[in-house]
């Protein structure tokens, strides 16, 4: 649609959108990033002080990683160190002592911010062997109850705190942030093996803040052996999606019912098959529906270590599931080859970085004679691919202009996106205890990477006008794009998103948490200084569509990000978020200058 008015209204208007955005608490934009990238690439930008088996961003410069207890170099407190900080900016570390032993525990970010790292193994000695108490040369008490919470912080005073234990030992437990904040504790075993069997299974879930006693789940019961790490995510009814062995279900964390829905095929998805998996993105588009995409794993159904699983081929096979809509599973493009433990990683611009992982084989460590070392996996996927969600089917996966790594990711590796756009990926440690040596194939690892997309070294856009704080439902906030951040075309405001992104929290090849919701916009451009304003939505009044607690928000414009920004969503609180109807955003605007300053010729879609 087409039509002429008089050039100073869009001058007025755009006075009017200026002041309307006085009262927000904004953001400054950030600065270009500090250094250049190699393009689809990698980097090693130094070796942690600990292997990091867990990773997660705390801040927009402070990234913190937890291993298991082992004979680490770096000490603290008279024992080896297995937690660290690490500050991006500086590219310093600091030892961090995390207590007890985190040893395959679980976590994730609560809605006031304090980061949740769940569970835990027993005390051990040397090679990993298990001991009665924690008075042994690691100096490590038993984490199989621990609960450990962290308030991130950039001074380096902030540091781990336990609090009081569970009621019952979660070894490889999952954690899932809830609607109000809070986090549901999911499984786990007490004291460990390859996989669960039911003398040691824990087939129940919780709460924190504690709120009742630990509740029966038949499903994860019915699981067994593989119902550890069991995959699962907030759905936007409020309802969990829950996947171990080849089971899925639907569970009510208010009633506690469980619905069945298909099962998995092709595969084994959980851990120790290990398939990456993923919500997509929640857009606009899809009306914040949630779809989840497992890819690869292994079709085992004999999980005995009595054969050598380190020659089973890993699975291709890609699935999707949309649970509020439908129970059934559909195929998607399967992966460029088999994969194991790879990780599944958003970039800002909506695509999905797989990274790592084995050809062959599956998670878990041994003295098996068939183990390669210890490890149960062999032959690593040293370069990575990029998934397009809204790419045509058969054409979803491609590896065009990227290059591998030369360093395996294997068993206990993690990755997680970073403010700049890149991705920090560390660790890789099929070992009982620390091991280096030039003669170990897959050592203790510490040399951590970081991945470069393709948009890393063009110049990128410094919006203005972001709050530091989005709520569900609310009045829209305007941000404002320059000509620069258009690349000197107003036209390109049409393809301009503002995104939200909660990294999670990285381990045994999942990001507990890890979303990715695009918020509702508008835009008005002007054409004659190739300037634009976003009108931008606050979040869908439904908490259960991106649970509170900090995210990174993004500016891209035609699928180059902005530096991430670091906000809070919902109240900061635990406990039930305010909702509020959603305010208008004005029709998508855009005025260009034609013939002379007296007329302008107005284009948009609406």
């Amino acid at each position: 649609m087409r039509r002429t008015i008089p050039a100073f209204t869009a001058l007025t208007c755009l006075a009017a959108v200026l002041a309307q955005n006085a009262s927000p608490v904004t953001l400054s934009p950030f600065p270009q990033p500090s250094s250049t990238g190699v393009i689809g690439g990698f980097k090693v930008i130094g070796k942690s002080l600990v292997s990091a088996q867990q990773m997660f961003l705390g801040t927009l410069d402070k990234v913190y990683m937890l291993d298991k207890v082992e004979n680490n170099p770096t000490q603290i407190n008279g024992h080896p160190a297995w937690a660290s900080q690490w500050a991006l900016g500086a590219n310093k570390q600091r030892a961090m002592d995390a207590v007890t032993n985190t040893f395959c525990a679980g976590g994730n970010v609560l809605g006031n911010g304090t980061w949740l790292n769940v569970g835990g193994n027993q005390p051990v000695t040397y090679g990993g062997a298990t001991l009665t108490s924690g008075k042994g040369p690691y100096n490590d008490p038993d984490g199989g109850t621990s609960i450990r919470t962290l308030v991130p912080c950039d001074d380096d005073s902030c540091d781990w705190t336990v609090e009081t234990p569970m009621t019952t030992r979660r070894w490889y437990p999952t954690v899932e942030t809830l609607a109000d904040g809070s986090a549901i504790i999911i499984g786990g075993c007490n004291n460990g093996g390859y996989v669960n069997d039911g003398a040691q299974d824990n087939p129940t879930y919780e709460f924190y803040p504690s709120n009742a006693d630990p509740i029966y789940s038949p499903f994860l019961s019915e699981q067994l052996p593989i119902n550890l790490y069991p995959l699962t995510w907030l759905l936007p009814s409020g309802k969990l999606l829950m996947q171990a062995n080849r089971a899925t279900i639907l569970l009510d964390p208010r009633t506690h019912k469980e619905s069945p829905l298909d099962d998995m095929p092709d595969a084994v998805r959980a851990y120790p098959a290990s398939a990456g998996s993923i919500m997509l993105p929640l857009t606009p588009n899809n009306n914040w529906t949630a779809t989840i995409l497992f890819c690869g794993g292994s079709d085992i159904d004999n999980w005995s270590t009595s054969w050598a699983i380190i020659s089973q081929p890993a699975s291709k096979s890609c699935v999707r599931i949309t649970p509020d809509v439908s129970k059934a599973y559909t195929k998607d493009d399967p992966l460029l080859e088999g994969r194991s433990m790879g990780s599944l990683v958003f970039l800002p611009d909506s695509r999905v970085l797989a990274i790592g992982g084995s050809l062959r084989g599956t998670a878990g460590y041994g003295n098996d004679s068939w183990a390669l070392g210890q490890s149960y996996a062999d032959g690593p996927v040293l370069t990575p691919a990029i998934y397009n969600s809204t790419a045509p089917p058969g054409s979803r996966w491609s590896r065009d202009g990227l290059s591998a790594s030369t360093i395996p990711r294997m068993y206990h590796s993690s990755a997680t996106l970073l403010p700049d756009g890149s991705v920090l990926v560390s660790g890789s440690n099929p070992n009982s205890d620390y091991n280096v040596g030039p003669k170990i194939k897959y050592p203790t690892e510490y040399r951590t990477e970081v991945f470069y997309p393709s948009y890393y070294n063009k110049r990128r856009p410094q919006p203005i006008g972001l709050l530091s704080q989005l709520t569900y439902g609310g009045n829209s906030f305007d941000v404002h794009l320059s000509s620069e951040d258009l690349s000197g075309d107003a036209h390109n405001a049409e393809n301009a998103t503002v995104v939200i992104i909660r990294t999670g929290f990285a381990t045994h090849a999942m990001n507990m948490g890890q979303r990715y919701l695009q918020l509702d916009s508008t835009w008005t451009a002007y054409g004659e200084n190739n300037t634009a304003v976003l009108h931008v939505s606050q979040l869908p009044p439904n908490p259960a569509i991106l649970a509170p607690g900090p995210a990174l928000i993004f500016v891209v414009v035609n699928g180059v990000p902005s530096m991430g920004l670091q906000v809070m969503i919902g109240s900061g609180r635990i406990g039930n978020q305010t909702t509020l109807p959603i305010g208008d955003l004005p029709a998508p605007l855009g005025t260009l200058l034609t013939h002379d300053s007296t007329f302008l010729e107005l284009w948009w879609d609406a």
